[in-house]
């Protein structure tokens, strides 16, 4: 544990090292001092904003599995998501998964739909993550489009498009799933070769039986909600700017929108795209407002972070601590008139 722990943590320095040459690339020499200077000019006040638009930003995330996993309801899906979120961050895989799966039989509810609804979930934000630089490219209203700008929002719609079918195809043909998992195992084996491709296609199969319904009921609203996530977490990062005395006058909503969603896809890269999605965003913002704002935005930019990362960590330790106290509570809750257990203890 300690040496996964190390060596993950080195993967977080050299991760942290690559960023730094990321915004020396884009943006030039940081003035961190005066980055330090606005850091500690902002009024603390701003943070409650942040912080609510951050608690807004998780439910529309956890609203999706409302819809694929019938019975879980909001609340327990934000606990379900927040939790995941910290295990999947603090400890080795699949600790995430150990922790999804023990919540879902808590509250009496099959693991196996619990996971396909998290899968459906996870497909889903595929398939918007790589939709948002087409929404960014329509904030920029009238202005002529670049060729790398063209060349991104094509990659990005097409990567969505695939993720859209596959999940439609998974979930309508038996013969589809299977050759999906086939292919999918065929390119683990090249890193891993103990994959044994019929077993993949087997699960995938199965999981196309257990998701049809939900999928069908749930696709469409669980993609617009989804959007709705996003610009949640824009208006935090556009909340950040404004609150460091970037106005209008030099960032206009739709230029930062604009920067903000064409940014977006990189949040797959690890750790949301830690430090690589925020050179580029700052890089962006700066073009547009001009260098004597770049301290202003980097400042904006750690805010955001720290709200979005740190934020939702402590929300995933409390949604952990309440989760413990009422299945604490249920196990201990006396037995019904009939002798039988009580609702939620399980057998």
């Amino acid at each position: 544990m300690l040496r996964r722990r190390t060596v993950k943590w080195a993967i977080g320095l050299v991760l942290a090292w690559f960023a730094y040459q990321a915004v020396q690339q884009l943006v030039g020499a940081v003035d961190w001092a005066a980055v330090g200077r606005a850091l500690t000019g902002v009024e603390v006040w701003v943070f409650a904003p942040l912080v609510l638009l951050l608690v807004v930003r998780q439910a529309l995330n956890a609203t999706p599995l409302t819809y694929f996993v019938e019975g879980l309801g909001l609340v327990r899906s934000v606990q379900n998501d927040t939790v995941a979120n910290l295990f999947g961050t603090i400890a080795p895989p699949p600790a995430d998964v150990v922790v999804r799966v023990q919540m879902f039989r808590s509250w009496s509810l099959d693991p196996v739909f619990g996971m396909t609804g998290v899968s459906l979930n996870s497909t889903a934000f595929y398939v918007i993550r790589f939709a948002m630089p087409v929404l960014g490219l329509l904030a920029l209203g009238g202005r002529e489009l670049e060729v790398r700008e063209w060349i991104l929002a094509g990659c990005c719609t097409l990567a969505a498009v695939v993720c859209l079918v596959a999940l439609l195809f998974v979930a309508r043909s038996d013969r589809f799933a299977a050759l999906v998992g086939r292919t999918a195992a065929r390119a683990v084996a090249l890193a891993r070769r103990s994959v044994d491709p019929d077993a993949w296609a087997d699960y995938v199969v199965r999981l196309r039986a257990s998701a049809g319904v939900s999928l069908r009921r749930g696709l469409v609203p669980s993609l617009l909600v989804l959007v709705a996530m996003v610009l949640a977490d824009g208006a935090i990062a556009f909340a950040s700017v404004r609150a460091f005395g970037v106005g209008a006058d030099r960032l206009p909503l739709l230029a930062f929108l604009s920067a903000f969603l064409l940014a977006y896809p990189l949040t797959l890269l690890p750790l949301f795209g830690f430090g690589v999605l925020d050179a580029v965003l700052v890089g962006s913002l700066t073009t547009v407002a001009g260098a004597a704002a770049e301290p202003d935005l980097v400042a904006a930019t750690l805010v955001w972070r720290f709200v979005t990362i740190a934020g939702t960590l402590v929300l995933g330790a409390l949604s952990l601590a309440v989760w413990r106290l009422s299945r604490r509570t249920r196990d201990h809750a006396p037995d019904d008139d009939d002798g039988g257990a009580s609702a939620g203890t399980l057998p």
